[in-house]
């Protein structure tokens, strides 16, 4: 059984960081904190032309994900039409990688961001990290995501990482978490939500 490690941090910088715990002595812990105050331009990300970048991870959901649903199987009720995410990945000439590396105190490998419209859900799942294993198949360290909102909370929207709902966040903060952390998005509101994923070995 895992055990959360929960780390409260009051303003992202590495030298604030109260994490003391090697990335080798992380791997295949269960590993999740939040962070507060992230200082960046997110007008790069508010500014995508989203409908050209519309696809969903239902396929990954059944295939990579099927230990979760084994025993009651996977709902039918889910579909490209209700957990439909826009995704644009940016390389490091569109936007500042050393600049997220600093503020979140890790390699970073991928960013995207992700715009989720109103009905829309991303089923109880874990992120496998595909790009960074397929890129890094011997790397040993410890792979996270760094989610940070890119909007004010609205009603209806809502994260949960285990068994805590996320609700109520302000834009430039979120959480950051491993391999071993099961979780949901889901908007239920009238207004898109709007998220930063940056990934990358911890």
């Amino acid at each position: 059984m895992f055990v959360p490690i929960f780390l409260q941090i009051f303003k992202i910088r590495s030298d604030l960081l109260p994490i003391t715990l090697s990335s080798e002595a992380l791997i295949n812990s269960h590993f999740i904190f939040d962070f507060k105050e992230i200082n960046i331009d997110t007008s790069p990300y508010l500014s995508v032309d989203w409908e050209q970048y519309k696809c969903s991870c239902i396929q990954h959901h059944l295939t990579e994900q099927a230990d979760l649903h084994e025993n009651e199987g996977f709902p039918d009720s889910l579909c490209m039409e209700n957990t439909a995410i826009y995704q644009k990945f940016f390389t490091d000439d569109e936007i500042d990688f050393k600049e997220l590396e600093n503020q979140l105190s890790l390699e970073v490998i991928t960013v995207s961001a992700i715009m989720q419209k109103p009905g829309n859900i991303i089923p109880w799942h874990r992120d496998i990290f595909y790009q960074i294993t397929k890129k890094f198949p011997s790397r040993k360290e410890e792979k996270v995501r760094a989610n940070m909102f890119l909007t004010d909370w609205e009603n209806g929207q809502f994260l949960q990482f285990d068994d805590e709902v996320i609700t109520h966040w302000k834009k430039n903060t979120g959480y950051m978490f491993n391999d071993q952390v099961l979780h949901l998005s889901s908007n239920a509101g009238l207004k898109n939500k709007i998220t930063l994923q940056v990934s990358g070995f911890y």
